[in-house]
């Protein structure tokens, strides 16, 4: 008899469900990380799993690590006139000396709000691991090759549905969506979303990234689970995060680089893709990795924050990703980091530095201050 791991009923379609106790969260937490571990653990190879990661990261058998955690000095060239003065000194308190990015983007207009460390938000020598699944998933609800409560097996006695699978970034079912759609279908869709591409509008330095022309190492599961031979730049994957938080609207990033520019802002949009019958199930996913699954580190006291981690390997580096929102109703603020260095580094940990920031903002009143009736938001933000 096949058995499949509990979960609870999608969180976009109850607002009882959107603001979780502590003792609803508990008892996920512990109800569903035994089901994990006792269904999947114990019951499928390792490469069901996100990428082969441990949580301390030092003991990735036979790889050595060549890239340094910790880089002084990385933000000294930043430009930040036009950035949001709050906003980045959260983001700097974060992330300190970590090797690595953080990104901070409004999902409503595509500016930048903060870009720590632009050289490194700006280039493409990452790969996106397992955030991809987040556009794997979108292309599989969109083509009809599963909906949120399809059960995929993932081991001979154990099946998952796609909040599980994003929750938990499970390897296995994003692989299977990749074999059922073929590679055509996934890179088609991840360039629609904005890879292989500029996202931002006239941003110096940015580069386009890759995504391949042919199937590589593992062929299409391995680009659906982790991203295989796919590089991709913060900024794209904070696009894509916008994209998903409003519903549809792919914006030009914008980076304001003096006070002028800021106060003179107005959005653009790069396209529209046809997506909001589909992003409920997705937020469903990357709520519940927050609330009990790999994302834990990221929540924020009285807010809903979906976020999707990403660890993986290339290169002597080891990559550590979180891509998050807050606001599930009302999104207010895209957030992404990304870390690289040794064996230390994931995604979770790269959701604690995210949290960090969240906290920062909460904690000097930045939501409050920012929520605001829809009316008085200019029309150029209204995306439908």
């Amino acid at each position: 008899m096949r058995r499949r791991l509990s979960s609870p009923s999608p969180l976009h379609r109850s607002s009882a469900a959107l603001r979780l106790t502590s003792g609803l969260t508990l008892g996920l937490s512990l109800g569903l990380s035994l089901g994990l571990t006792l269904g999947v653990s114990m019951a499928l190879p390792r490469a069901a799993h996100a990428a082969p990661t441990s949580r301390r990261g030092a003991r990735s058998s036979g790889q050595t690590w060549t890239m340094p955690t910790i880089e002084h000095g990385l933000s000294e060239d930043d430009v930040t006139a036009g950035e949001d003065p709050v906003i980045r000194a959260a983001a700097l308190r974060a992330l300190g000396d970590k090797n690595g990015t953080a990104v901070v983007v409004d999902p409503n207009t595509g500016r930048i709000l903060a870009m720590v460390n632009q050289r490194l938000a700006l280039s493409s020598q990452y790969q996106p691991c397992s955030t991809t699944k987040m556009a794997v998933a979108l292309a599989a609800l969109q083509n009809g090759v599963v909906n949120e409560n399809t059960p995929i097996r993932i081991a001979a006695h154990t099946a998952v549905n796609l909040t599980e699978a994003l929750a938990y970034s499970i390897n296995a079912y994003f692989e299977a969506l990749g074999d059922r759609m073929g590679f055509a279908t996934v890179t088609n869709w991840e360039r629609e979303m904005g890879l292989g591409e500029k996202v931002g509008l006239n941003i110096p330095g940015e580069s386009p990234g890759i995504v391949p022309s042919e199937p590589g190492p593992g062929g299409v599961a391995k680009l659906s689970s982790f991203g295989e031979g796919v590089h991709i730049t913060p900024l794209q994957l904070a696009a894509i995060v916008s994209t998903i938080a409003n519903g549809g609207t792919l914006y030009w990033l914008q980076h304001p680089t003096t006070a002028q520019q800021a106060a003179d802002f107005q959005a653009k949009v790069h396209r529209r893709l046809p997506i909001a019958d589909f992003t409920p199930e997705v937020k469903d996913g990357m709520l519940a990795a927050v609330q009990y699954g790999t994302a834990r580190g990221s929540q924020l006291r009285n807010e809903q924050i979906l976020g999707k981690t990403g660890t993986c390997s290339r290169d002597g580096a080891r990559f550590g990703l979180f891509a998050s929102y807050l606001g599930i109703q009302h999104p207010q603020l895209v957030v992404v980091v990304i870390l690289r260095g040794n064996g230390s580094y994931s995604g979770p940990r790269a959701a604690r530095v995210a949290g960090a920031i969240y906290r920062s903002l909460d904690q000097k009143h930045y939501f409050l201050a920012q929520s605001r009736p829809a009316a008085v938001r200019p029309t150029a933000l209204r995306t439908r």
